[in-house]
């Protein structure tokens, strides 16, 4: 959404979604960092074995043990292995999964956190954290402001609303008109600032650690 904490959809970004295939999950993001699908809950044909994150994206029955809102978009969970059932259940609705693909090291972090930047009209929510990543959902008012500030981990953003970010950075302002269900690459390093120009947007940002 180039929200708050976003920038340039860097290089590092190198996969962008395919048709939806019947009964599988469709690729919408994949890099050396991180790979996300888009798919409906239960409907796990494609997603490759290993950690992640669930967001669903739109209001409905919450399995139990979700953490945040049950039952409201934007909810996410933790689980061990993205391409099974969670434990307590798929749920239902729409949903994006994100799965990291490098494990921590320890380069330190340089930029800003999610929210350090200064902003006006911004609101950030943690949902949870843990050794891989640090997730929130994060709301940006019309009219609201972030100043110029670098990234200080590599984050995916997931549109749960759709929206108009006016984005700046290298010099240069875009307009990115972002959908529910879109995500979005953002590199550890990079930097922009950013403002709303129409309706709220509310977003799932998902932070991997270094």
């Amino acid at each position: 959404m180039r929200l708050s904490i976003a920038i340039a959809v860097a290089a590092a970004f190198s996969g962008v979604a395919s048709a939806q295939t019947p009964g599988r999950a469709v690729v919408a993001l994949d890099n050396t960092r991180v790979r996300a699908y888009r798919t409906t809950a239960g409907v796990l044909a494609g997603v490759q074995h290993g950690p992640g994150v669930v967001i669903w994206l739109s209001d409905g029955p919450a399995p139990s043990g979700v953490e945040g809102p049950n039952g409201k978009a934007g909810r996410a969970i933790w689980v061990d292995d993205a391409a099974l059932p969670p434990p307590s259940g798929a749920g239902s609705g729409d949903i994006v999964i994100v799965q990291p693909l490098e494990s921590p090291s320890s380069r330190a972090a340089a930029g800003s956190k999610p929210g350090d930047a200064p902003f006006t009209g911004m609101s950030f929510v943690p949902l949870f954290e843990n050794a891989r990543v640090s997730v929130l959902r994060a709301r940006m008012e019309v009219g609201a402001r972030e100043g110029f500030h670098t990234h200080g981990s590599d984050t995916i953003v997931v549109h749960l609303s759709g929206g108009e970010i006016e984005d700046t950075a290298d010099g240069k302002t875009v307009v990115n008109r972002w959908k529910p269900g879109d995500v979005e690459f953002e590199a550890r390093g990079s930097s922009h600032s950013a403002r709303n120009i129409n309706q709220p947007v509310d977003v799932v940002l998902v932070a991997l650690k270094p």
